[in-house]
Formats: C-alpha cells, sequence, structure tokens
C-alpha cells in the first residue's frame, strides 16, 4: 500500500504504515453540541469519511471514533441565556431549556446533517459525559508523573504543567514563551498562566446537574482532557491517526498531545487537519451575516450536491463559498449522473445484465462490468487523498464514455460506466441524500415533501413500465410547480427551484 498523508506534526507528507498491519484507526473531533452545525463542521467530517473510505478501499479494516464533547463552557452559557434572556439567542434555541437537553437536541441536529451528506456512522461516537471515570484516571496518572497540579485556592481545579513537559509546542512548533495565557478557567490558583484546566471546580450559579464527584471535588471535565480520554479507551495508548480542523491545532489538539505524551502514551502517529471554509474570501461571521449553513445549503440544492462541493477541494486547502458554488457544483454532478444514466440505459438494453427491467438510472453498481478506478484516479487518492485530482478523473472517465457510447461502443461505455460508479461511490457521493433528513424547516416543508414524494414514485412507476411519455408528463407537471427533479446514481432527489 503506498498511501501517503500530510502529517501536521512534521509538516511532510508520509508513508502511511498502520500500527497494525491489515488495520487502522482514527479519531477525529466531532461536535460541540452549543448551538446548530456549521458549514465547518460538515466540512470536516466529509473530509475524514473520504479518507476512511479511501483507507477501506486500500484493503484495510478501519475503527472510527468521533467524539461528542457534550458538556462545556458554551453549553452551560447558552442554557443559562435561554433562561434569563432567550431572545438573545436566536431561533435555533428555546426558552427556559436545561444545559442537557440543549445539548441533545443539537447532538441530534449534528447527525442528521452527517447523514445527509453520506458521512458514514462512526465505530464508535462516544460523549464526553460518559466518560468521566476514564478522565479522572488520566488527571491521577498525570499528577502522580508530576504534570499535573490541584488548584491553590481550593477552587477545586486541577491544572496542566506546561513548562514540566518540554515537549509542549512540538504540534504547532511554538515556544511556551511565545504562547497566549489559557484563559478556560481561573488563573488565580495557575503556577503559568499557560497551564490549562484538566478539571473544573464547581462553581456558584452552575447547574449542579453538570458536575461530577471527583478525588479533587465536585466539578465537570476541561475541553483538551475529553479527547484524550475517550481516544485512548476506544483505541488504546498508541492509534494510527487524528483528525479536525485547523483551528483546533492550538489549544485544543495540542494540549490533547501533551497530556497524552506526559501521561505515558504514544497517541496519534499522525495528524491530519482540514482547511477552513470561507465566504467570498472573507471569514464567515455571524455578526456581519456572510455565513452559510449546511441546512441552508440542502434548502438550495440536493444532498449529493453539497456533498460534491463540500468535498471537491483538497482536504488541506481552503474551501471559499460564493452564491454560484453550488450551481457550479450542481452542473458537475448532472453531467456525472447523465453519462451514468444513458450508459445503465445501454447495460440494459443489451440485456446481458438481470437489470433488464429496471429503470436506467437505478442500475446497481454490482450489476454493470467489475472495474478497478482509473490509475490517475488512485493515484491521486495514495497521494495525500488529492481529491481535485481524481475528480478530474473521475470527469475524464465520464467524457471517455460518452465518446464510446457515441461511436457505438457499448461495452467501453459499460466499462467507463463501472469505473464511474466506484469512483462516485468511494467519494461518498452515492450515499449523501440516502440518510436521515435535515432538520425540518416546518410542517409545510414535511407536507410538501410528501405530495412531491407521491409524484415521483408515480413516475418511477411509469418509467419502470417503460411509459416515457407517462413519466414525462410528471416530471414537467413537477418543474410548473416550481419543482427540480434530478436523477442521480443513488436515486431521484428534488428541490425547489431558485430565482
Amino acid at each position: 500500500m503506498n498511501v501517503r498523508f500530510y502529517d501536521t506534526r512534521t509538516q511532510t507528507v508520509r508513508d502511511f504504515e498502520p500500527l497494525v498491519p491489515g488495520q487502522a484507526s482514527l479519531y477525529y473531533c466531532g461536535a460541540t453540541t452549543q448551538g446548530m452545525p456549521h458549514v465547518g463542521h460538515v466540512r470536516s467530517a466529509v473530509a475524514f469519511d473520504l479518507v476512511r473510505r479511501w483507507l477501506e478501499h486500500r484493503g484495510l479494516n478501519v475503527t472510527v471514533v468521533r467524539n461528542v464533547t457534550d458538556i462545556d463552557d458554551k453549553i452551560l452559557e447558552k442554557s443559562a441565556l435561554s433562561y434569563s434572556n432567550p431572545a438573545s439567542l436566536g431561533p435555533d434555541y428555546r426558552a427556559a431549556e436545561p444545559w442537557f437537553a440543549l445539548s441533545y437536541r443539537f447532538e441530534r441536529a449534528f447527525q442528521d446533517a452527517y447523514a445527509q451528506l453520506g458521512v458514514l456512522t462512526p465505530t464508535y461516537e462516544p460523549r464526553a459525559t460518559g466518560h468521566i471515570t476514564e478522565m479522572h484516571a488520566l488527571i491521577q496518572r498525570l499528577i502522580d508523573a508530576g504534570h499535573a497540579y490541584p488548584s491553590a485556592d481550593d477552587s477545586g481545579d486541577v491544572y496542566f504543567d506546561v513548562r514540566s513537559f518540554p515537549e509542549y509546542g512540538a504540534l504547532t512548533h511554538q515556544r511556551v514563551d511565545d504562547m497566549q495565557a489559557a484563559t478556560d478557567a481561573d488563573p488565580r490558583g495557575k503556577r503559568d498562566a499557560r497551564d490549562f484546566a484538566l478539571w473544573k471546580g464547581f462553581k456558584a450559579g452552575e447547574p449542579e446537574t453538570a458536575s461530577w464527584p471527583s478525588p479533587w471535588g465536585r466539578g465537570r471535565p476541561g475541553w483538551h482532557l475529553e479527547c484524550s480520554a475517550m481516544a485512548g479507551k476506544y483505541l488504546g495508548s498508541a492509534f494510527d491517526i487524528h483528525g479536525g480542523g485547523l483551528d483546533l491545532r492550538f489549544p485544543h489538539h495540542e494540549n490533547e498531545l501533551a497530556q497524552s505524551a506526559a501521561a505515558g502514551d504514544a497517541f496519534a502517529t499522525l495528524w491530519m487537519h482540514n482547511g477552513m471554509v470561507t465566504y467570498e474570501g472573507d471569514k464567515m461571521s455571524k455578526s456581519i451575516g456572510n455565513t452559510i449553513s449546511p441546512a441552508q445549503m440542502l434548502s438550495m440544492a440536493p444532498a449529493r450536491v453539497v456533498r460534491y462541493y463540500l468535498g471537491q477541494a483538497h482536504y488541506r486547502s481552503q474551501l471559499d463559498y460564493s452564491p454560484s458554488s453550488l450551481e457550479e457544483a450542481r452542473a458537475a454532478v448532472e453531467r456525472i449522473d447523465r453519462f451514468v444514466e444513458r450508459a445503465a440505459a445501454v447495460v440494459a438494453a443489451r440485456g446481458a445484465e438481470p437489470a433488464a427491467e429496471v429503470p436506467a438510472a437505478e442500475v446497481p453498481a454490482a450489476e454493470v462490468p467489475a472495474a478497478e478506478v482509473p490509475s490517475a484516479f488512485a493515484a491521486a487518492m495514495d497521494e495525500d487523498l488529492n481529491v481535485p485530482q481524481a475528480l478530474a478523473s473521475l470527469h475524464e472517465t465520464v467524457r471517455a464514455g460518452n465518446v464510446a457510447l457515441d461511436a457505438g461502443d457499448a461495452q467501453a461505455g459499460a466499462t467507463a460506466l463501472a469505473q464511474v460508479r466506484l469512483m462516485t461511490s468511494l467519494l461518498g457521493l452515492d450515499d449523501a441524500g440516502s440518510g436521515a433528513p435535515a432538520a425540518s424547516g416546518s410542517a409545510a416543508d414535511a407536507a410538501l415533501d410528501v405530495l412531491v414524494r407521491g409524484r415521483l414514485e408515480a413516475r418511477a412507476a411509469a418509467r419502470a413500465a417503460k411509459d416515457w411519455a407517462a413519466s414525462d408528463a410528471l416530471r414537467d407537471e413537477l418543474a410548473v410547480a416550481g419543482i427540480d427533479v434530478a436523477d442521480g446514481a443513488d436515486g431521484v432527489s428534488w428541490s425547489l427551484k431558485r430565482d
């Protein structure tokens, strides 16, 4: 296997050599459930879903852990505001919502978005609140090793002593003296302002339900500690890949690495970070109104198109959004899907496969000739998951397949079809839209979906009966009503036409 990935720690592209032959272990940071998912969250999930899919294609059994941070300062702050000033929070929040209810509701929204975009379910998806015992054990190991200490002011806080660990800063290549102070806990009990909290003592005014007993007093875990404890439980003291967004390198991942290594764990062999999402070149910010959410994207285009857009850039590069971005992705997906339907119709018409009576767009990949991905696609994915080059290979295969069909070469067209279907599967396009629906905007949305699905089922029946006139009439009826219908390799999707 010649797969190579860029390692943030060494700042080099390295050969991927799994710790256990035939297996791979991947931990990447998931939701912090203080609010609805934003586009950066789902871009990260898509990026590491691609890592997983490619390693599995290369023959590895991949164990994936994606955590849920379901307790932290911001979750408690949002819950407190829901009681004192709910109007300040915006439409995604509810009045007088306990922190655990708020957290769980947003966790479900993240899971819906992941599923809608075809992100495979992780092997384990642990919540921080379910692993307090493991966190206590890790803190005690650090205290015993001389790398952590309880606060001197009896607050119940426990801190990691950054100066006790000479390698602190190794991930982001910083000197301790150049770092800013850690702002995650009261600094009065710290030996150094850069020391970060492993355990936060219970404070007056906080809900008692958001605290747990510990050897250092009642409290809750620090953010960084959670991931180290959960990664260790599910993947062991050493694992292959740790992933997350570029914004998590410091302090989050730096602190994870320090506390795990200081406790004696090898932790991650390789660190991977995906780039940020911008809006026409500028950082997305709610304050200036230039944000776009997954839900908004999914209301503007089919999930297959949104998945294509989120995965099309190199995972380490910045992904820029503009109002035309989804239309460009839609055009690319439609070129792929038109070829798939055309070639599948030829395969079915030849009668060589049991798919002869199946509508063209629904011919399963298993019922066309088996094929390997083109060598250019494989080379691109092997070299640090170069999706832009892989997509170039995909579109070239589509072009060549259409040329073959134009020339009457059905066999070459069928081979191209098999290759295209395999590539779209590996890119996760075939799973997008097949999972749980994104959060519904209203009862009217749900009612409209039921009505449109009914017409689409009638159209599918007409196509199965080869009543093309009836099929076209039903599609035209939906078009007059402002409904765009997209026939794809993974089925049929619909969306409202945009002005």
